[in-house]
């Protein structure tokens, strides 16, 4: 083999070897590229579902808060329509505080009419919005701006929510205080309730 020979060999050799050296140098790096697009991928796709998930939870969690409205809203509603039904002769037919469906001051004894003053389920204080004829609280309200999920569907006693933009615009009257204003609900939402108070009473010590 003469000289000429011996290196061309030699040439074509390596330059087979650098071939197979770059296909193998070549093909994990291809194979890095691939898993880490595909972890960019995973981690997009499980932002996407934890942010769905903390969307359907979120929601979840409001028509709870809805549900639980309707329902306390309904129970102080209640304790005031038994508080003017149990009016002795020529008491004010109304209580002046929340606390007083706790604990009748116009009677000597404990007459109560509410278990205890809850917390807005929308607030989580226990501190309601009051609507009042005169000095004297005829409904209740939450102090919730926040605009409800629920626009429809609600019982009849709870008819004029329909639609209503604000939780503070679901006002729960006693059925003795509706004819105590102007305008009620159904008619104009709240705009014609005069007066209505921001301020709820104090937070009760039952509720603490």
């Amino acid at each position: 083999m003469t000289l000429d020979n011996w290196t061309s060999t030699g040439v074509a050799k390596c330059g087979r070897a650098a071939a197979v050296s770059a296909r193998v140098e070549f093909k994990p790096r291809i194979c890095a590229g691939f898993t880490y697009i595909g972890v960019l991928l995973l981690v997009a796709l499980m932002g996407i579902s934890l942010t769905v998930v903390g969307q359907v939870w979120q929601t979840r969690q409001q028509r709870e808060k809805e549900r639980e409205l309707l329902f306390v809203g309904d129970q102080i509603r209640r304790a005031i329509a038994l508080y003017y039904a149990g009016t002795p002769g020529g008491a004010e037919r109304f209580p002046r505080s929340l606390e007083d469906l706790l604990k009748d001051p116009r009677y000597p004894g404990v007459r109560r009419y509410l278990r205890k003053i809850y917390r807005d389920p929308m607030t989580r204080r226990a501190e309601w919005g009051l609507v009042k004829a005169g000095e004297l609280i005829i409904g209740v309200h939450s102090l919730s701006d926040e605009a409800p999920l629920k626009k429809a569907g609600f019982r009849f006693a709870d008819r004029g929510f329909e639609d209503q933009p604000r939780y503070s615009d679901w006002v729960f009257y006693s059925r003795f205080g509706r004819g105590q204003v102007a305008n009620p609900p159904e008619a104009s939402g709240t705009a014609g309730l005069n007066p209505r108070s921001r301020s709820g009473g104090a937070p009760s010590a039952a509720n603490k």
